[in-house]
């Protein structure tokens, strides 16, 4: 056997299990033996049901039966609700908001249940366990769940351990039969012919277990200390190849030519004095950082980060100044390019009309390119205007290089839109593109061009440093002066009618408001993980029907056509909307200065971090400015958690408590960063991402190609070509 050999040669594999092995990307021995357990069990918390009591969390073996899906009776709620029997008696378990429960589990099925055991009006009953199918029960309360065997470390056979490991799973595989089929695999020997990409003196130093012990210890692990150093060896092995990957990037960056822009802030003084306000001492930071990167003969790549409203707009506009005024190489005539890419046409639009008055007293073209459409300023009718231009007009212009800021979305980077002399590129809310979509927009010249991310989520260290460890970093960490602190309230369902009539008086002021929700329209409740929580289109129904009679209510979400979208925002900037019932899809940079109220509906649902963004969309002016989070659950934890949104003095300090409550998968998504569950361990430790960080710099700095390392190095290729892990 050996690390290629396809599980069917291994174990015999039914319909159904090469259905769900397909589904999660396992084909052979080697992809068995990476894909990591989520969780471990503790056999020790098996029991019987006559010895259950509340709030145990447990795991019970025996048979379901009289499985059906209902509504619950007061709040409607679909759920899954069975009768579970074992040797000792019997206990009622409920799925809420999963009805599909009852289908997929036949009558009089052996299973596992997990769960916890929650008391009311007398009774017991299990509240939404994970369930799994078994093939028998167990002989007694306390015995492994597996059979007795050595861990393959030259323990004495007949030794157990009391800790069972839980995968992945998908309908048609369980963890009992990777388990099996893992110990297959470990009995071949084929653990004794691993080369570890980590090199020994690397181990050594972090106290980090060998590959083969590793994996011994992360599938069948004695005790919890094993299983959570495999787990801290593999988590640093992905940081590291990551880093290397990145460090790679970076340095090949840096071999290729770029355009050397010669300005000081002396010679953007003339722009920034047009400014309506005095920029902050982080803003004329930040334009220092990038007018020095732009002198320093290859590509900058920096992320500037800083909280909404902190005036990242304003660095990038004046930095685009200094690249529009400076000529090609070698000429005295002619525009170096901007393009600056944002996710959605409502932003770039608005963008667009933000740059017209940034560049109003410059004779510097701009131009818009969506999906919908295209525009230049000036117009030759209307020098202070903007007109509508074809999409080849625009195209034809930018290739001849008279065209030197460009603003779009994923227009920008398809392959008939040329540039002449593309110096310089931003993206805004960076986070929103894959990398591919990056590397298009800067493969646009031959000569590399300077790269500006710019994002309003607060980013914690460790993620900074892992996922954008090839960019420079600038914080903005000042609010423009004059700005009020937004006054935050949690309010829990009882106290909704308090709420309502403080927006009123709001209102009257002639202030506006947001109602952000998390879902569209109503769910349905026959649907299998039907969230209950409140939708845009029966809230805003709702509010105008029984609250603000007397407003105009309005809708914005994402199903939306962008002319529709357009349309609603320009209304609502206008004041024909006195309150815009939205999803998140106005998280992202809108601009309405007369908002000065958010209602955040089911904000449980939402991350810290973002919560935190979309409270921002009211802060766009000097007015007082309220954010009311409306919690549908009154529990300790979920109230405590959103009480962070009124003590944390930044979106970052946030970010970091959203890191250490949520874990790091809510807070940036696994396919965006490239970063499986285990290499999401290490973003909560930031002594491990620096160590990796440093190793990964130390060896490349003295192997530069890796010659020396053979097998981390082919490692590091494999991660490139399936796109595992990294990026």
């Amino acid at each position: 056997m050996t690390l290629e050999t396809p599980i069917s040669e291994i174990t015999r594999i039914l319909p159904a299990q090469a259905k769900a092995l397909a589904r999660l990307k396992i084909t052979t021995a080697r992809d068995l033996l990476y894909h990591f357990p989520a969780r471990y069990g503790d056999t020790a918390s098996v029991k019987h049901v006559n010895a259950v009591s509340d709030g145990e969390t447990v795991t019970l073996f025996g048979k379901v039966s009289n499985l059906k899906s209902r509504k619950s009776f007061r709040t409607k709620v679909p759920m899954a609700e069975g009768t579970f029997t074992d040797d000792t008696g019997t206990i009622r378990v409920v799925w809420f908001s999963q009805p599909y429960i009852a289908k997929m589990i036949s009558d009089e099925m052996l299973v596992r249940l997990d769960g916890k055991i929650t008391e009311r009006k007398g009774s017991l009953f299990m509240n939404n366990p994970k369930i799994e199918k078994v093939i028998k029960i167990p002989t007694g309360v306390g015995d492994s769940l597996f059979e007795k065997k050595g861990s393959g470390r030259g323990d004495t056979p007949g030794s157990e351990f009391h800790l069972y490991p839980v995968y992945p799973e998908t309908r048609g595989l369980t963890s009992n039969w990777m388990y099996h089929v893992l110990q297959k695999i470990f009995s071949s020997g084929i653990l004794d012919e691993l080369e570890d990409p980590i090199p020994a003196d690397i181990l050594k130093r972090y106290n980090l277990p060998t590959l083969s012990t590793a994996l011994v210890w992360i599938h069948g692990p004695k005790n919890e200390k094993d299983a959570m150093s495999a787990r801290k060896r593999f988590s640093f092995e992905e940081i590291l190849l990551l880093q290397l990957s990145k460090f790679k990037a970076k340095k090949a960056q840096q071999q290729l030519p770029s355009f050397t822009i010669k300005k000081s802030t002396k010679d953007l003084a003339p722009f920034i004095s047009k400014f309506p306000f005095t920029p902050t001492n982080a803003q004329k930071k930040a334009i220092g950082d990038i007018l020095s990167d732009f002198k320093k003969g290859y590509g900058m790549s920096r992320l500037l980060e800083g909280d909404v409203g902190s005036g990242k707009t304003a660095v990038a506009a004046s930095t685009i100044y200094a690249v529009a005024t400076t000529h090609p190489e070698g000429k005295d005539f002619g525009y170096l390019q901007t393009a600056y890419m944002v996710p959605t046409e409502v932003l770039a639009k608005q963008h667009f009309e933000s740059f017209i008055e940034y560049f109003r007293d410059f004779p510097i073209p701009i131009a818009l390119i969506t999906g919908s459409e295209c525009r230049k300023f000036p117009s030759k009718v209307d020098p202070n205007g903007w007109t509508k231009i074809s999409k080849a007009q625009l195209k034809k212009w930018v290739a001849n290089g008279e065209i030197p800021v460009v603003i779009g979305t994923h227009a920008l980077i398809q392959k008939t839109v040329e540039f002449k002399h593309l110096a310089y590129v931003i993206i805004d809310e960076q986070h929103r593109f894959g990398t591919l979509q990056r590397q298009k927009l800067l493969q646009k010249n031959e000569t590399a061009p300077h790269l500006l991310s710019m994002t309003a989520t607060p980013i914690p260290r460790t993620l900074a440093l892992t996922i954008y460890g090839d960019l420079d970093l600038t914080i903005l960490d000042q609010m423009p002066s004059g700005r009020k602190p937004i006054i935050t309230e949690i309010i829990t369902p009882n106290d909704r009618d308090g709420v309502y009539e403080k927006i009123k008086k709001e209102l009257a002021k002639g202030r506006q408001a947001y109602v952000i929700c998390p879902r569209i329209d109503e769910p349905d409740p026959d649907k299998a993980m039907t969230l209950n929580v409140k939708s845009v289109t029966e809230e805003a129904k709702r509010l105008k029907r029984t609250i603000f009679q007397d407003q105009n209510i309005d809708i914005l979400h994402s199903k939306m056509t962008p002319a529709d979208k357009e349309d609603t925002m320009n209304r609502f900037k206008a004041h024909e909307i006195d309150i815009l019932c939205a999803t998140s899809v106005v998280e992202v940079g809108v601009n309405v200065p007369n908002a000065t109220v958010i209602i955040l509906e089911g904000a449980q649902r939402f991350g810290l971090a973002q919560l935190h963004q979309l409270r921002g969309r009211v802060i766009r002016s000097n007015h007082q400015a309220y954010c009311f989070v409306f919690a549908d659950s009154k529990t300790k934890t979920t109230v405590g958690r959103l009480k962070a949104l009124k003590t944390a003095k930044n979106g970052f300090e946030l970010s970091e408590f959203d890191l250490k409550f949520r874990g790091p998968g809510e807070l940036v998504g696994r396919k965006q960063a490239g970063i499986t569950d285990i290499g999401m361990d290490a973003l909560t430790n930031l002594k491990l991402v620096e160590a990796a960080q440093k190793e990964a710099e130390a060896l490349l700095e003295n192997d530069p190609e890796l010659k020396k390392h053979s097998v981390l190095s082919a490692r590091l290729r494999a991660c490139a070509e399936h796109e595992i892990h990294l990026e």
